[in-house]
């Protein structure tokens, strides 16, 4: 038998609900369906509690063996020993889904994107707009497995802005404090390391990180790190205390400054008065041997597209520099050019943008440091 199993949250947390769908061998027939709501609670929670709903549906079935198959990466992950389980609320249900399977002779977890997720999908979507099934028993189907809605359903936390499916969402981190910047140096490919108190910048970003993540009851899927040494410092902190995994990302790298690299704001615009003014206002301008922010920003949205393809639904933390911050918040705005000129972001300090499935994207929180004594 096959289950597809989902879960969502209006909020994240929020108002959630689950929903799984029981299937045949061949996905050709659906044996029953199940869905409810669930309150205010996280993606996460409501994700586990689906796949809980639809291996009892399976085993009231009198199923064997079982394919269960669901779009979140970290259930099918953590289900299948790969995943640490760090969250306690998270954790106990883990343990009733184990016990679940303890009940048949094999259970399988494959992960799916949410395209073909799309009946357990539906059903969630009823639960978080306050529906359920009958006495929570199996609704019985019988007949064919129907095609998809031609239009998706829609579980975005901020559903009023017409934003569809469940977003990816990244916690923008900047790294903490360096040399460079203590003397406001331009810092581009250079590799300086974090100073004492950038290390202590770092830990303080991801206690608090960690602690707001444990709280809603989210385990982030992963840490994705700029490959120079003070983004990856300010990452394994990270790391270390949410436990996620840590990962490069090449396409995450600062600026490349050129001849200004390591030169003050002042000593960059006295050796080259002209191109420096034309770069303050132009995207398009290179510093000399350098790299233009329109340049920065092609990769930055290259890398963008793939987190979200690779993380769907999940929650990201991204640990890099100014631009390619700056970049990723532009975007999510739908801002122009004008705003990388006016936005300040400080050391180690944290944004937040969820970006959807659909191309829409919103912004949560730009430069927080209240972390920072």
């Amino acid at each position: 038998m096959v289950v597809e199993a989902d879960g969502g949250s209006r909020g994240n947390p929020g108002p959630a609900g689950y929903g799984a769908v029981a299937l045949d061998a061949g996905r050709r027939q659906v044996l029953a369906e199940v869905y409810d709501g669930l309150g205010t609670a996280t993606n996460n929670v409501a994700e586990y509690r689906g796949l809980i709903a639809g291996l009892t549906v399976a085993r009231e079935l009198g199923a064997t063996e079982v394919e269960a198959r669901m779009d979140s990466k970290l259930v099918v992950e953590q289900m299948s020993g790969r995943w640490k389980i760090k969250n306690d609320a998270l954790r106990l249900l883990a343990e009733q889904a184990r016990a679940l399977v303890k009940e048949f002779d094999t259970v399988t977890f494959t992960w799916i994107p949410r395209a073909e997720n799309a009946l357990a999908d539906d059903l969630a979507n009823r639960a978080m707009d306050g529906g359920s099934s009958p006495s929570l028993d199996p609704v019985v189907a019988a007949g064919p497995v129907p095609k998809p809605a031609a239009v998706p359903t829609e579980e975005a936390a901020a559903a009023w802005t017409g934003q569809v499916g469940t977003p990816v969402r990244m916690i923008l981190l900047r790294h903490g404090q360096t040399a460079l910047s203590i003397e406001r140096r331009y810092s581009g490919h250079g590799d300086p390391e974090l100073t004492e108190a950038g290390q202590a910048q770092a830990v303080a970003a991801a206690r608090t990180i960690a602690a707001r993540l444990r709280k809603q009851g989210v385990e982030p899927a992963a840490v994705l790190s700029s490959p120079l040494r003070r983004a990856r410092q300010t990452a394994a902190a990270v790391a270390e205390t949410t436990g996620a995994p840590l990962r490069v990302r090449d396409a995450l790298i600062e600026t490349d400054f050129g001849g200004w690299e390591g030169l003050t704001f002042a000593e960059a615009r006295e050796r080259d008065a002209e191109l420096h003014g034309r770069w303050l206002g132009s995207a398009d301008v290179e510093p000399p041997g350098g790299e233009s922010f329109r340049a920065v920003g092609k990769r930055v949205e290259a890398e963008r597209s793939r987190i979200v393809e690779e993380f769907p639904g999940e929650t990201v933390i991204v640990v890099s520099h100014v631009t390619p911050i700056k970049m990723l918040l532009r975007d999510a705005l739908g801002a122009g050019d004008e705003v990388l000129f006016r936005m300040h972001l400080d050391l180690a300090c944290t944004n937040i943008a969820d970006f959807y499935p659909d191309g829409g994207a919103s912004v949560r929180l730009v430069n927080d440091t209240s972390y920072l004594g």
